[in-house]
């Protein structure tokens, strides 16, 4: 497809995008010393798992996600983004030095700054996340208020791994710094149970298919700390995005938080209404991977009681092996309901 054949914009926002720079010397450009010399990324594999479509390695070679005019090619153009949310992955959450974490994260976001969001992005479709370990709260601060005010950083992201669920105050500053700010916290899947970190399981998984199948356990303790804990009662500007952890889920977990709140609520006195209603002023999902049951009128009733009108929000997960297509992603939806789910939703929420 040549310039001349760019498809036209379809009124698509893809929330999970993921770039990653072209070799490590390209990071080390914005990584200082000593940390250029000592970053080691810790990482655990589960078998031998293609982690990206095998589609996505750029003709010219390098890994996929790194050349912008072959993703602008094969995602942007083939489908028609109007916009597309870049994740990076640097995976930090599981390091123990939180300095070098701290560090790491900078240099990812100067990097980004310089190339996804600047000479790469002539036309304003790529929007950014600022990167952010969590180990270190009042590191990740000044990190946010460093990007204040960029034209194309959209929001804060960090790992779902962790040391303890994100609900809890010792990381107020870095949400404190996203309400200031108006930037959105979202977690990716990533560190959960390397280095630092604990497994939401009871134990390491043998497999990929089984810790792929339960990274949405990570997710659900994550939310329901935010929400016992008042989080958004101290914060009330502040909101946060789920991003890959699977959808489903939410409709029975806050049915259960819902029900236990009714005869705990002397625990969580500051919460002011129940648990559930917190969501729509506070929370929003990104849809890939959706869970497909054998019969859509199954995820037609999920998608209703999850209010999926005001929480969800496309994503391909481009490149990765697991891509959403936005023509096959799900069945076919109202016109009302798949206008809010791939575009208005997101364009309110970023203020796009």
């Amino acid at each position: 497809m040549d310039a001349k054949e760019v498809r036209p914009k379809r009124g698509i926002i893809d929330c999970d995008v993921h770039v990653y720079p072209k070799s490590r010397d390209e990071l080390n450009q914005y990584l200082p010393q000593p940390w250029r010399d000592w970053y080691r990324p810790l990482n655990r594999a589960y078998g031998n798992i293609q982690g990206n479509r095998k589609d996505a390695t750029p003709p010219g070679g390098g890994a996929a996600g790194t050349d912008p005019d072959f993703l602008r090619k094969q995602l942007i153009d083939e489908y028609g983004i109007e916009y597309a949310i870049l994740m990076p992955r640097a995976m930090l959450n599981n390091l123990p030095d939180p300095d070098m974490a701290s560090a790491v994260a900078a240099a990812y976001n100067d990097w980004l700054a310089d190339t996804w969001l600047g000479k790469y992005n002539h036309d304003g479709v790529f929007k950014g996340s600022i990167y952010v370990a969590t180990q270190d709260p009042a590191g990740a601060a000044k990190e946010i208020e460093r990007w204040a005010g960029h034209p194309h950083f959209v929001q804060v992201m960090t790992d779902s791994g962790a040391r303890a669920p994100f609900g809890q105050r010792h990381y107020y500053p870095i949400y404190e710094a996203c309400e200031k700010y108006g930037f959105p916290f979202a977690i990716h899947p990533g560190t959960d149970g390397m280095g630092i970190n604990h497994q939401p399981t009871p134990g390491h998984p043998t497999r990929y298919i089984e810790f792929h199948t339960c990274l949405s356990l990570a997710f659900q303790a994550h939310l329901v700390s935010f929400l016992t804990e008042g989080v958004f009662v101290k914060y009330p500007k502040f909101k946060v995005v789920l991003v890959e952890g699977g959808v489903t889920w939410l409709p029975p977990l806050m049915w259960r938080l819902d029900a236990e709140y009714k005869g705990l609520r002397y625990e969580v006195p500051w919460l002011e209404k129940r648990p559930s209603e917190y969501l729509r002023d506070h929370i929003r999902m990104t849809s890939q991977p959706i869970e497909r049951p054998d019969q859509d009128k199954y995820l037609f009733s999920m998608l209703e009681a999850m209010d999926a009108e005001n929480l969800l929000m496309f994503s391909s997960d481009y490149p990765h092996w697991d891509f959403d297509s936005p023509t096959r992603a799900f069945p076919k939806l109202p016109e009302a309901l798949h206008r809010r789910i791939f575009y208005e939703n997101a364009k309110a929420f970023y203020n796009l």
